[in-house]
């Protein structure tokens, strides 16, 4: 199968998913993404709990120990777990050759802003705390995950911690109002992303007054100081401008930013990687970038 017969298929899949679903039976599909793509067989899962939030270690045999890859996952603050996204934080952590620690942050609106950045930053500092150095951990995350990354690091900043070594960010969700053209021009041609459900997702997150939260809508936030960025964002994605601001604002904040628009893909693609020759070169590339700037173990011995 070619790559625009798989990319047809798989949007043809995507936008026959039932639309009208509640937050539990939504939360419920997101979860049954871990038996559509379950996790591969070399791959050691382990609970841990840092700075008292749960998380999730994942490994393969190519981990150079300790480094590790720190993963916020998607779901607009509302959906999305370490179930959902197992497959996928465990992916790129191989391709960095490190460990995946994915962070199982309370989600609204049952614990509305800024519950999920207090625990990010717990299990950072969780981190931090057992003798892992800030260059030894890169971020990484995807939609909210994404937004939620860049907000972390506005706060280590705020608080005088170091950096991560790098972040990586997929489809980031990074701006609360949906200012962006792209919620307009990219409507028709984006199958999972629309306004209404970023709306919907923000009143959970920040509550039924939409108002201007820098930690909330990090483009907004004062990005001087922050780690180098790459942002992977697909083409037909309503969240397109999106990326493009957040790279735009970056960049005017001197941080270094590189910004890959990837034609015809949507959001997430790389999630899509075990069905999806696009999604797996996005990972390959996104775990180069994290291989390359993640330092050797062997320069901060025990």
């Amino acid at each position: 199968m070619t790559s625009k017969s798989q990319n047809e298929a798989l949007e043809a899949l995507l936008r026959g998913r039932p639309k009208a679903l509640d937050t539990p039976q939504r939360r419920a599909a997101y979860d049954a993404q871990a038996t559509l793509f379950p996790l591969a067989p070399d791959v050691h899962a382990s609970e841990l709990t840092l700075g008292g939030v749960r998380c999730e270690s994942t490994v393969t045999a190519a981990a150079r120990q300790p480094l590790t890859v720190v993963y916020l996952h998607g779901g607009g603050y509302v959906y999305g777990s370490l179930q959902s996204h197992r497959h996928l934080a465990s992916e790129l952590g191989r391709q960095a050759q490190a460990r995946a620690v994915a962070v199982d942050y309370r989600r609204a609106p049952e614990a509305p802003f800024p519950a999920a950045l207090d625990d990010a930053l717990a299990a950072w500092q969780g981190l931090l705390a057992s003798g892992i150095a800030a260059d030894q951990m890169a971020l990484a995350g995807d939609s909210a995950g994404g937004g939620l990354a860049v907000a972390l690091m506005v706060r280590l900043r705020e608080l005088g911690l170091d950096q991560p070594a790098t972040t990586v960010l997929f489809s980031p969700w990074v701006d609360m109002l949906a200012s962006g053209a792209s919620y307009t021009s990219n409507a028709a041609r984006d199958p999972t992303v629309n306004r209404s459900i970023i709306d919907f997702c923000a009143r959970q997150y920040i509550g039924e007054a939409l108002v201007d939260v820098p930690l909330a809508s990090p483009v907004r936030a004062d990005l001087r100081g922050l780690a180098p960025l790459t942002i992977y964002v697909g083409a037909t994605e309503t969240l397109l401008d999106d990326s493009i601001q957040l790279a735009r604002q970056a960049g005017l904040a001197d941080v270094r930013v590189r910004l890959e628009i990837w034609p015809a893909m949507f959001h997430i693609w790389p999630s899509y990687h075990q069905m999806l020759d696009d999604g797996r070169k996005a990972l390959v590339a996104a775990g180069e970038v994290l291989r390359q700037a993640l330092q050797p173990a062997s320069r901060h011995p025990p």
